[in-house]
C-alpha cells in the first residue's frame, strides 16, 4: 500500500515509491528506492519536494498514521506506470558503472566499430538482402556493456556525427538509447537488450529511400518527403521478408514515427494505441535527430534539445516516458555548456549520483576575465559546494573549436 507523507516523516528503512511534485524538482536520478542514510533524507528536505509517496509493503510504515494520505493498494493497476506489468516493482538495473572518463576510450573504439557494422548492414538491405541477425545482436551486445559500465560515454559520443554518416550512427544512438531508457523504465536485462535491438533497426527502410533525397541539403518537396515518410513501411516490409525480427523490432520500425495525439505516421495511432516501446523509439529518435548535425542543419545543444522537446511532449511524447528519458541521460546531457553562478562556463562531464540539477562540470573559461583557465571539474552535489547552474549556453555563441574534446578527453572528436 501506498500512502503520501511530508518529508518531515520520513526515516531510514522507508521506501520512496515516488517524488510529489515536477518530475525536475527531486533531487534524485532515481524515483524508487529505500532510504538507508540519513543524508538521503536531509537531501529531499532542501529540495523543492514537499511530499513523497512510500511503499509500507516494502519498507517501514509511518509511526502513526496521522499526516499519512493512503494513495492506492499494491494490488492496484496503476494505469500511468510506463513499465511492463511485472516490471512495476523492479528497481533500474544495478549496472556497477564505471567513472565516465574510464569508458570513453573503450566507447569510442564500439562507436568507430559500429558505424561500419551499419552500413554494411544497411548496404546488406539495400541490395535485398536479409540482415545478419547474429551479427546485429553481438553489435547490441557491444553497445548494451558499454552503457552497462557507463550510460554517458557511448551515449555522447555517438552524438558527434557528420552529416555524410548520419544515417548510420543514428542507428547506433538510438540503439544506446533505448537500452538506457529500458534500464530507467525498470525493464529486465533482456528486455533491454530486445529494445536496444529495435532502436538498431528503427530505420532499416531508409536503405531503400532515393539518396539524393535521403542526403538532401535543403528543405524536402511535398512529394520527397512523402517518400521519406514510407521508410517505415519499408522498414517493417523488409524485416517481415527477412524473418528475422522479432515483434518489438518490427512494431518500433513501424511506429516510431508516430505521436500521441494522433498526428504521426504511417496509421496516426495516438494515446494507447501506440506501444510502450514505440513511444520510447519515438523519444531516442527524435532527440538524437536534433542533437546530431544533419545535411541541412547542424545539431541543437543537448540541454537546448530537452527543453524543446519539453514544449513538444504534450502532443508528441508520452509524458512517462519523456520523463523517464530525461532521467537517464540527465536534464543538463553529457557536453552540455553551462554558465556556474560563479561565471565560469563549464561542459557537463558526468551525472551526479543523486540530482538531475547537480552534474560534474568541468569549468574552463571565466566570464569575468573573458580568458581560459586551468581546466577543473567541479561536483556540484558534492557537500558544501557554494556552486550551480544558472544557465545553459549555446555553444554556437561562443565558439569553442575544442568543446567536444574537453568533455570526452578524447583527441580530435568530431565536432
Amino acid at each position: 500500500m501506498l500512502k503520501r507523507i511530508p518529508v518531515d516523516r520520513l526515516v531510514v528503512g522507508m521506501y520512496v515509491k515516488e517524488f510529489c511534485g515536477s518530475w525536475m524538482d527531486h533531487p534524485f536520478w532515481r524515483s524508487s528506492f529505500v532510504i538507508t542514510d540519513v543524508m538521503e533524507i536531509e537531501t529531499i528536505r532542501q529540495s523543492s519536494v514537499r511530499e513523497v509517496l512510500i511503499d509500507i509493503s516494502r519498507g517501514i510504515d509511518i509511526a502513526e498514521d496521522r499526516g499519512a494520505d493512503p494513495v492506492w493498494s499494491a494490488t492496484t493497476t496503476d494505469t500511468d506506470d510506463p513499465r511492463p506489468a511485472d516490471a512495476a516493482t523492479r528497481e533500474p538495473c544495478d549496472t556497477g558503472r564505471v567513472p565516465v572518463a574510464a569508458e570513453f576510450a573503450r566507447a569510442a573504439r564500439i562507436v568507430a566499430s559500429s558505424r561500419q557494422a551499419v552500413a554494411s548492414m544497411f548496404e546488406e538491405a539495400r541490395m535485398g538482402r536479409a540482415i545478419d541477425a547474429q551479427g546485429a545482436r553481438e553489435l547490441v551486445e557491444q553497445i548494451a556493456d558499454s552503457v552497462s559500465r557507463n550510460p554517458g560515454a557511448l551515449i555522447s559520443l555517438a552524438r558527434l556525427k557528420t552529416a555524410d554518416d548520419y544515417t548510420y550512427m543514428h542507428s547506433v544512438a538510438v540503439c544506446a538509447l533505448m537500452i538506457a531508457l529500458a534500464r530507467q523504465l525498470g525493464f529486465d536485462e533482456q528486455q533491454a537488450r530486445v529494445a536496444g535491438t529495435a532502436g538498431l533497426l528503427h530505420d532499416l527502410g531508409k536503405a531503400v529511400m532515393p539518396l539524393e533525397i535521403l542526403n538532401k541539403p535543403g528543405k524536402l518537396t511535398d512529394d520527397e518527403f512523402a517518400i521519406i515518410r514510407s521508410h517505415p513501411e519499408e522498414g517493417h516490409r523488409m524485416l517481415c521478408e527477412g524473418g528475422v525480427a522479432d515483434e518489438v523490432a518490427l512494431d518500433v520500425v513501424l511506429h516510431h514515427h508516430e505521436k500521441v495525439d494522433g498526428s504521426g505516421y504511417p496509421r496516426r495511432l495516438k494515446g494507447d494505441e501506440i506501444s510502450l516501446v514505440a513511444k520510447m523509439g519515438a523519444v531516442c529518435d527524435v532527440y538524437d535527430a536534433i542533437t546530431s548535425n544533419r545535411p541541412y542543419k547542424a545539431g541543437w545543444d543537448p540541454a537546448e534539445s530537452l527543453r524543446r522537446m519539453a514544449e513538444w511532449s504534450t502532443g508528441h511524447f508520452d509524458s512517462n516516458v519523456f520523463q523517464a528519458f530525461v532521467k537517464s541521460i540527465g536534464i543538463y546531457p553529457i557536453g552540455s555548456l553551462v554558465l556556474l553562478n560563479c561565471g565560469r562556463l563549464g561542459v557537463v562531464v558526468e551525472q551526479g549520483d543523486k540530482s538531475l540539477l547537480s552534474p560534474r562540470v568541468k569549468v574552463f573559461f571565466s566570464t569575468r576575465s573573458s580568458a581560459r583557465i586551468l581546466p577543473a571539474v567541479v561536483d556540484l552535489e558534492q557537500p558544501g559546494c557554494r556552486f550551480r547552474i544558472v544557465s545553459r549556453e549555446d555553444p554556437g555563441k561562443w565558439k569553442f573549436p575544442d568543446l567536444n574534446e574537453i568533455w570526452s578527453g578524447l583527441p580530435n572528436v568530431q565536432s
